[in-house]
């Protein structure tokens, strides 16, 4: 081979492996991911419907922080109310899932929720978006208010609550105990409405006997 010849397989090798190379990689993947989201949102803002382009995601090395069990027990979460079985939660969905767990949001609020994970500005939470969640609750980075919280919260996997041998889903377990709680407060609303009302009659009885003795006055 001519020293030219090497020299040329060098000099192409050098620009592969140089760090300016990568860098316009990186920079030409960064502008197709901003082209693309702009586009999505301008066909959105159209009313035109825009075909979804899928990448591989593997949560398991994506979200190190989790188990795999953990990882498993929130695909069952997510399966249980993505009932139109696409792999995402739209706003109906999350709905229904916010209002099961005792936990209801305004429209506002739910679409709030879904802003605030939707990397994608699709509108919807997919399985990875719907982690993000739980990530951003272990970080702290959720307001306590929040509806994401809230869901978090409920939907947390608490092993000494459940007990090693799964005897009862702890998904359930939420549901059931946040029933209760809300059958507790409904019954002393309850009570304080017949209080109210026992009041109300008192007073009553009281101004017509008032009324009564003062006609033989």
């Amino acid at each position: 081979m001519s020293v030219s010849s090497n020299a040329s397989s060098a000099s192409i090798k050098d620009s592969v492996d140089s760090p300016s190379s990568t860098t316009n990689t990186d920079s030409s993947e960064l502008t197709h991911i901003l082209n693309r989201r702009q586009e999505i949102m301008e066909s959105q803002e159209a009313g035109i419907e825009v075909r979804r382009t899928y990448k591989v995601v593997n949560v398991y090395t994506d979200f190190p922080e989790f188990s795999r069990n953990q990882i498993k027990d929130y695909q069952k979460t997510f399966n249980t109310y993505d009932t139109a079985r696409d792999g995402f939660l739209d706003l109906q969905e999350l709905k229904f899932m916010m209002e099961k767990l005792g936990a209801p949001q305004t429209h506002l609020g739910l679409k709030q929720m879904i802003a605030e994970v939707d990397e994608d500005n699709d509108g919807k939470i997919s399985f990875r978006e719907f982690l993000l969640i739980f990530r951003k609750a272990q970080a702290g980075e959720l307001d306590s208010d929040s509806g994401l919280n809230q869901l978090a919260r409920l939907t947390e996997v608490d092993v000494e609550q459940v007990g090693v041998s799964g005897a009862k889903n702890f998904f359930e377990a939420k549901i059931e105990q946040q029933l209760r709680t809300n059958k507790f407060h409904d019954e002393i609303r309850a009570e304080q409405e017949e209080r109210r009302r026992e009041d109300e009659e008192r007073a009553q009885r009281r101004q017509q006997f008032q009324q009564r003795a003062a006609i033989f006055q």
